[in-house]
């Protein structure tokens, strides 16, 4: 009898953070809110995971 394998399909990256799960975001400073660099963000799309979010599923 034939073993078979449960093969599951690899998770797509997030589109936005290309699968790193963080975004870089802006840090705004002073009443004229300047930029003056950037820091390490959660990314939203996936919630930090890195994969695309699916449809419900």
């Amino acid at each position: 009898m034939a073993t078979r394998k449960n093969a599951q399909p690899k998770p797509v990256p997030c589109p936005d953070c290309a699968g790193s799960g963080e975004i870089p975001t802006t840090v705004l400073v002073g009443r004229k809110r300047r930029a003056v660099g950037k820091q390490s963000g959660f990314c939203l799309t996936c919630l930090g995971t890195g994969e695309a979010p699916t449809d419900g599923e």
